[in-house]
């Protein structure tokens, strides 16, 4: 997968076409963060395979729709847990972003490996994203800017010169 632009938030169902073995088989439901639907249903189909006998080959995707945020105006945070693949073998992570969306969090999470780690976008996994109190954050980075005391470098009001 290349995460090309700003990743989106798709919610991807699938399930083995019904047989006479099984009629009414189950369906598997993930969230998946891609740049198109395409690649979306793409990466639904790599990770069933991964974790049941599945292949788009015998299944079919029922549904595959666009996630929408539900407050995409006030700033969350958001913790991420991730395995990504290294030269040196996988690795389990769990990092921590301040962004408006979800699916914005996700996309800075993936620049971030990228350049602390140099981890392609294919080698990388979320796990799970969930958004988080701000008496749950962990991360320095995220708790300096919590702190009542926090004061921006610049303010909205530009300075006043005149004297």
């Amino acid at each position: 997968m290349k995460a090309s632009g700003t990743l989106r938030e798709y919610k991807v169902v699938g399930r083995l076409l019904p047989s006479a073995k099984n009629p009414t088989p189950p369906l598997y439901r993930m969230r998946i963060f891609a740049p198109n639907h395409v690649v979306a249903k793409s990466r639904f189909w790599y990770f069933v395979s991964q974790l049941r006998k599945m292949k788009k080959a015998n299944g079919e995707t029922v549904y595959c729709g666009l996630v929408h945020e539900k407050t995409p105006l006030k700033v969350k945070n958001f913790g991420i847990w991730l395995r990504y693949d290294s030269r040196s073998g996988t690795h389990n992570m769990y990092r921590e972003y301040r962004d408006l969306t979800t699916s914005a969090a996700v996309t800075q999470c993936y620049r971030d490996m990228g350049a602390r780690h140099r981890a392609r976008a294919h080698s990388i996994h979320i796990m799970k994203v969930q958004e988080i109190a701000a008496n749950k954050c962990r991360r320095p980075a995220i708790k300096q800017v919590l702190r009542r005391q926090h004061k921006p470098r610049f303010t909205t009001k530009r300075p006043n010169t005149f004297f």
